[in-house]
């Protein structure tokens, strides 16, 4: 039986989202675009008619006050969805998660929760929110998946792959992120500015040798050689995923995150923030307006969906997994290579956009078939990984394995065609 899905977000990510879901009109028969922002929906709409990706797919918009969980509730019940995609501001991520639990509408989401008066909120992040509900999906019989885009949800994927098909023990996971693309911006954010440059200002977290350390933002930095991207400096940064892997990978020590910035953007990012216009409170401006800052700057730069057509270059964005196998030593780097111009082509979309939003449409997919329709909360890495990376395959998003040689063997990169 085809499915009726529900998207929240009409963002970069929303609109990849939405041509996905056109795109697989065999399974969903309805797609309702919803956000606040309704001429935002219209114009992903409008986006998908001209890619031709509508055939055989209802496909209408809506308006949604996703702060309010009786308003998601309402709509959930007027489009009849069976499916909720939530690629709206992380800061909603509860009122929509509780009006799937009171519908029963199966619920998705790529980021974890955050409270938008807080900064580098503690230890452990999951369990400041989302897991407070996992009993209550199990009591309901709702599908709850969380994280379900590429960093965090993919990446987790690429942990439980490996744990299940190449090692025995899993020491160490670092996932490592870089985008050595060129949009041609003086500065940009690659999606919400408001989300994008807190994670990045926040204090770095991780868990390293079965212990919880914190590092100030930028103040640890690692180089790699990544496959056909070649050497860019990483910095550690806190991530939703380094939490849930930790807990769901059995024996893992270590499990950072790292992302790649050129020196132009920490240079643009130290003189927003020492100036102030980082911060998310409200000042008072001559004039008696009240402003934030941090919406002045967002307001400000490109919108990160604008960069699509004149994007170039690839992503990169996997993890580093170390551990053994049959009582030997063993390392492999698991990842994808993303293109922004195919993605323009595709959906009209950067990679970065692209890498995020194909993912929950993925998992959608497989709950529509029962292969993740568990019927209670559970992260990426909890579920069969390789019917999920087989469907990204298909969606423009392959996997790669590369093991590192160990005692001069020759290793070379693999294909993953789940």
């Amino acid at each position: 039986m085809k499915k009726r899905v529900l998207i929240i977000g009409a963002g970069a990510v929303g609109a990849v989202v939405a041509n996905k879901c056109a795109q697989n009109s065999q399974v969903f028969s309805e797609v309702c675009i919803a956000s606040h922002h309704v001429e935002k929906c219209n114009s992903i709409l409008d986006g998908i008619k001209n890619k031709n990706n509508i055939e055989g797919c209802c496909i209408y918009t809506a308006h949604v006050d996703a702060c309010n969980t009786q308003d998601v509730i309402s709509r959930i019940i007027d489009s009849g969805s069976d499916i909720v995609i939530n690629v709206c501001t992380a800061f909603v991520n509860m009122s929509i998660l509780d009006a799937c639990i009171a519908t029963g509408a199966a619920y998705i989401d790529t980021a974890v929760h955050e409270d938008y008066d807080v900064m580098n909120a503690p230890y452990p992040w999951y369990a400041n929110f989302e897991w407070k509900k996992r009993q209550r999906c199990k009591e309901k019989g709702v599908t709850a998946i969380l994280g379900a885009g590429f960093d965090p949800g993919v990446v987790n994927a690429y942990c439980a792959y490996a744990q299940k098909k190449e090692f025995d023990v899993i020491d160490s996971i670092d996932i490592m992120d870089v985008n050595a693309g060129d949009h041609g911006c003086f500065f940009s954010t690659n999606f919400d500015p408001e989300i994008n440059l807190r994670e990045i200002i926040e204090d770095a977290g991780c868990l390293e040798d079965g212990q919880w350390r914190t590092y100030q933002h930028h103040s640890r930095a690692i180089e790699y050689d990544f496959p056909e991207v070649g050497l860019h400096k990483l910095y550690l940064m806190g991530h939703d995923e380094v939490h849930s892997l930790s807990i769901n990978i059995a024996d893992v020590k270590s499990v950072r995150f790292w992302m790649g910035f050129s020196d132009h953007y920490i240079n643009c990012l130290n003189v927003f923030k020492n100036v102030g216009l980082l911060n998310h409170k409200k000042i008072q401006i001559s004039g008696g307006q009240n402003v934030v800052p941090l919406h002045l700057l967002k307001a400000c730069l490109p919108e990160p969906a604008s960069l699509a057509p004149n994007y170039i270059g690839k992503t990169c964005i996997g993890t580093l997994i170390k551990g053994t196998y049959n009582n030997k030593p063993k390392e492999v780097f698991i990842y994808n290579i993303c293109d922004h111009q195919e993605a323009y082509h595709d959906v009209n979309s950067q990679a970065i956009a692209f890498t995020a939003g194909v993912p929950p449409v993925a998992a959608a997919l497989l709950i529509a078939r029962g292969d993740w329709d568990v019927k209670t909360m559970a992260n990426v890495e909890e579920l069969d990984p390789e019917p999920f990376l087989s469907i990204l395959n298909k969606m423009g998003l392959s996997t790669c394995i590369h093991e590192t040689p160990i005692n001069d063997e020759l290793s070379l990169p693999r294909t993953l065609c789940a």
